[in-house]
C-alpha cells in the first residue's frame, strides 16, 4: 500500500461524531499520513462510501486519486493494522489482545448510548448540538438555513432516541453506568496513563471516542465528569493527538496476569452492563422479538433489537473461538467473575 504524505488516506467525519474522532486519534497516534476532510463540505469530494456512515476513510490509487472508500471503525483500524506495523494498537499477546478488543466495543456499543442520551435528552445539550452540528458543513450557513437544519436534526435525532435506549425508564441505568465509568478512569489514572499500561489500545480509542463528546462537548455529561472525575478530561485531551509519544516496538503493555486493579472493575461493569445487553439483544434478534428486556445493577431496560450489535457479538465470539486453547483458558480466568462470561457461554 504507497501511502505517503504525498499520496495519504483520506479521513472524512465531523467534529461532533465520536467515531470519526476515534479514528483520527489512531491515525496520528500511529504517524499514518492523512488528510482530514469535513463531511458534506465544500472540500468532501470522496467517492460514495458503501454505507452512508461516517468516518470514512478513503484509500489513494497509484496516481493518487480517490480509491476505495471504507467505513466502520473497528474494521478499519484492523486493515490499518495488517497495514502498518509500527506503533500497533493491538497487544501481541492474542489473549490480552483479545481483552482489549472487548473494552473496545463495550465503547462503541454500549458507552455511545450515555453520548447518545445527554445530547438529545436535555434542553442545553439539544440546543448546542442543534446549532452547532451545521456548521462543519457550511461555515458561511445564514441565520435561516441554520434555522432549517436545527429543526431538521433535533427532530430526527431526538425521534431515534428510544432506538438507541435513551428512555425515561433507561436513564438511571445509562446515566449511572456513565458515572460508574468516570470513577474507574479516574482510578485507573492513578497508576496508568492507558487502561493495558504504558500505550493505548483498541479499548482506549473506543472509550476516547464517545469521551469527545461526554467530556469536552456535550454540557450536561461535561458537568458530570469535571465534578466527578477532572483526570479524564486531561486524558480525552491526550489522547486526541499522542503523535508525540515514544513507543519502542513492542513494549508498553502490562501482562493479562497483571491487569490493573481498575481493569478489573472495567470489566466488572463491562459484564454488569454491556454483557447482558448484548446476550438480551442477539437472543431477541434470534427469536423475531420487538423488544430487547434484560436486568442491569437490578433494573429493567429495554429497547428494540439492534442488527448491527448482533453483529458485534457474532465478531466477539468468533474471535474467543479463534484464540488457542491455553490463551482462551486466560481469558477466561481474566474474566472469571466479571459477568462478561455470559458473552462466550
Amino acid at each position: 500500500m504507497n501511502i505517503t504524505t504525498e499520496h495519504p488516506l483520506v479521513l472524512v467525519g465531523q467534529y461532533g461524531s465520536p467515531y470519526t474522532l476515534k479514528m483520527r486519534a489512531v491515525l496520528r497516534y500511529r504517524h499514518i499520513p492523512f488528510r482530514w476532510v469535513l463531511r458534506d463540505s465544500k472540500w468532501d469530494d470522496i467517492p460514495t462510501p458503501p454505507v452512508p456512515l461516517i468516518p470514512v476513510i478513503v484509500y489513494p490509487n497509484e496516481d493518487g486519486s480517490h480509491g476505495e472508500a471504507t467505513v466502520d471503525s473497528s474494521p478499519q483500524i484492523m486493515r490499518l493494522e495488517a497495514e502498518f506495523a509500527d506503533r500497533s494498537t493491538v497487544p501481541t499477546d492474542p489473549a490480552l489482545a483479545f481483552i482489549d478488543s472487548l473494552i473496545e466495543d463495550y465503547g462503541d456499543e454500549w458507552v455511545t448510548k450515555a453520548m447518545y442520551h445527554y445530547r438529545w435528552a436535555y434542553q442545553d445539550d439539544i440546543d448546542k448540538a442543534g446549532k452547532l452540528l451545521p456548521m462543519s458543513r457550511n461555515l458561511q450557513m445564514g441565520s435561516d438555513q441554520a434555522q432549517q437544519m436545527f429543526d431538521y436534526i433535533t427532530t430526527r435525532q431526538i425521534s431515534r432516541r428510544e432506538l438507541v435506549g435513551s428512555t425515561e425508564l433507561n436513564q438511571p441505568i445509562i446515566e449511572s453506568s456513565y458515572e460508574r465509568l468516570l470513577d474507574i478512569m479516574q482510578e485507573q489514572f492513578a497508576s496508568h496513563d492507558f487502561m493495558l499500561g504504558d500505550r493505548p489500545g483498541r479499548g482506549d480509542f473506543g472509550i476516547y471516542g464517545q469521551f469527545t463528546q461526554l467530556v469536552k462537548w456535550d454540557p450536561t455529561s461535561m458537568a458530570v465528569a469535571a465534578k466527578r472525575a477532572i483526570k479524564t478530561i486531561n486524558w480525552t485531551d491526550r489522547m486526541d493527538d499522542l503523535s508525540w509519544l515514544p513507543v519502542d516496538g513492542n513494549d508498553g503493555w502490562v501482562s493479562l496476569e497483571d491487569l490493573p486493579a481498575a481493569t478489573h472493575k472495567l470489566l466488572a461493569e463491562i459484564g454488569s452492563t454491556y454483557a447482558p445487553f448484548m446476550v438480551a439483544n442477539a437472543q431477541a434478534l434470534v427469536s423475531g422479538a420487538d423488544e430487547v428486556v434484560c436486568e442491569i445493577h437490578g433494573q429493567t431496560y429495554r429497547q428494540g433489537p439492534f442488527a448491527y450489535q448482533g453483529k458485534c457479538l457474532k465478531w466477539l465470539r468468533d474471535g474467543y473461538a479463534a484464540l488457542t486453547d491455553t490463551d482462551r483458558s486466560r481469558v477466561d480466568a481474566a474474566l472469571d467473575g466479571t459477568g462478561c462470561e455470559v458473552l462466550f457461554a
